[in-house]
């Protein structure tokens, strides 16, 4: 079947046509649903008088129409008196460029948007059954006037009970100042449903439903629908390669034990024991407390253990107060110390024994795609200042110290993506220690290199990766790194690369990953007795 419609004289047939209407059909009834759509755009313009004048079918299942424009309105004026009294600065600021006193003076083709720019807006002021009428219309000539009728139907609703289904023991520290949700807040449904949204940026929730509202006569129920999910993980990483010196196969590794919202309060502990290659020992545990004493903030506490062979050993502790800004961003202030002391029987005027006290602040930025399981971190982004006093026996000094750490995927499409990290740090001070300098170097930092091997007061890498999805649980990627580094001690400045493939495959086990590098210094050639080798498991519980 196809439809012709053609209006009262060229000139309005040459309109109709500029609508686009669809022309053929399967049966009469889409016929005539498409000729309602017609007249409701036309009224959408202004031309509210046009009028169906005539159907006909034709004899070969040809259907004409004919309509009548009329005249068009360009502008109405609506008067209401709601629009002040409801004192909405988002709303008024969204129609202000029509407002005049009590009057509401609109292009006709924005009458349908702007009342639910206004409906919107009173159901955000806790009125969600409001019912918007425009009644008394008047022409005049080519203007219209009408009076908005406003019925809200209804007392004005606040949250008497939010009621958590499947997981009763969701953290109530969370629902407060996570989600913000609270009783006796404005009832606003499209609010409450862009806020349990952040469920998808919390490890151990989410969300198996959209929230819904149960209205009775003097209450308003919300009820969300969260499931807890595993959020531990445990993961090991074996490393091995070549003693440049006795040709003999060495091998490295550390533990990594995650545990988060045991206790149902969102917190987390980690705790890390590493051995390297080097003989180099470190223990590291970590406690975070969010939303303590029923407030905003939360508690950070970490002890950092590390010890080089039989040359010295640092114990780092530090005590930092958290502010989770939203789902994404969060900054940090407290304080750190750090004892370092000498083990050696020998003299050595690069490592002694010393004490710093620093002040510390941070900022950190998360966006997770937990969905995703082999990369459930889709950027991030931390960066932390300290500044503070270094004592030894003898001097005490001012020193202060900078880190950043950042990486993003960019995903070019479904199987494609690119790994881009970078990582820097420095130590500023007058003087400078073995005992002090920042580590680096391994799987964690530049690739190719024994973990921890490198020394220096400043540092800078770039990690790229290009990333091949071969199904949604195997992946393979190649590896490009580049550092730069100064130790001032040694009077070293050095530039190291890194060049190397790896895979990661999920299993029932967890996320195994493989990574084989080759890692040189500038002007040194590549030697495949310096290829590290790194195995890897992460494993959910």
């Amino acid at each position: 079947m196809k439809l012709t419609i053609t209006g009262k004289n060229k000139e309005e047939t040459t309109l109709i046509e500029t609508l686009g209407y669809q022309k053929k059909h399967l049966d009469y009834q889409s016929i005539l649903s498409e000729m309602d759509s017609v007249q409701h755009t036309l009224y959408k313009l202004g031309y509210i008088e046009n009028k169906l004048e005539s159907l006909v079918k034709g004899s070969d299942s040809t259907f004409t129409s004919k309509m009548h424009l009329k005249r068009k309105f360009d502008t109405i004026y609506i008067y209401t008196d709601f629009i002040k009294t409801l004192r909405d600065p988002i709303l008024m600021e969204a129609i202000s460029p029509y407002v005049e006193d009590r009057v509401l003076r609109l292009p006709l083709k924005d009458v349908e948007n702007t009342l639910s720019v206004i409906n919107s807006r009173i159901a955000k002021n806790g009125f969600p059954f409001t019912a918007l009428k425009l009644s008394d219309i008047e022409v005049d000539h080519n203007t219209l006037r009408a009076e908005l009728l406003i019925d809200l139907r209804d007392k004005k609703r606040t949250i008497n009970a939010i009621i958590i289904k499947d997981y009763e023991k969701f953290p109530k520290s969370y629902l407060k100042y996570y989600l913000k949700l609270r009783p006796n807040q404005t009832f606003d449904l499209a609010s409450i449903k862009s806020k349990t949204e952040r469920l998808d940026n919390l490890k151990f929730a989410n969300q198996i439903k959209p929230p819904e509202v149960l209205f009775s006569n003097d209450s308003t129920q919300v009820y969300l629908y969260i499931t807890k999910v595993k959020s531990n993980n445990f993961e090991g990483f074996l490393g091995f390669g070549t003693n440049e010196d006795t040709g003999n196969i060495e091998f490295d590794g550390y533990l990594n034990l995650n545990l988060t919202n045991n206790l149902n309060y969102g917190e987390t502990f980690r705790l890390l024991y590493k051995s390297d290659e080097n003989d180099q020992k470190t223990f590291n545990a970590q406690v975070s407390m969010p939303y303590i004493f029923k407030t905003a903030a939360g508690l950070d506490m970490q002890l950092h253990i590390f010890k080089r062979d039989s040359s010295f050993t640092n114990a780092n502790q530090s005590f930092r107060l958290h502010y989770q800004i939203n789902p994404k961003n969060k900054i940090y202030t407290g304080f750190n110390s750090t004892t370092s002391n000498n083990l050696l029987t020998t003299t050595t005027s690069s490592i002694t024994d010393l004490d710093a006290n620093y002040f510390s602040l941070a900022y950190e930025y998360l966006n997770l795609h937990l969905q995703d399981v082999l990369f459930p971190v889709h950027t991030m982004l931390y960066m932390e200042s300290n500044f503070g006093k270094r004592k030894t026996s003898d001097i005490s000094e001012n020193q202060s110290k900078f880190l950043i750490d950042a990486f993003r995927i960019f995903s070019l499409n479904d199987r494609n993506s690119l790994f881009f990290r970078i990582n820097g740090a420095t130590v500023t001070s007058d003087h400078y220690f073995e005992n002090e300098l920042l580590r680096f170097g391994g799987i964690t930092s530049i690739r190719g290199f024994e973990e921890n091997s490198l020394y220096a007061n400043f540092f800078g890498l770039l990690n790229t990766e290009y990333r091949f999805r071969l199904s949604q649980g195997i992946y393979v990627h190649s590896i490009i790194d580049a550092a730069y580094f100064e130790n001032d001690i040694t009077r070293t400045k050095e530039k190291l690369f890194g060049f190397g493939f790896g895979f990661g495959l999920f299993t029932k086990s967890g996320v195994f990953k493989f990574i084989y590098a080759n890692g040189k210094a500038e002007n040194q050639n590549f030697k495949l007795s310096n290829s590290k080798v790194h195995l890897s498991l992460t494993t959910a519980f």
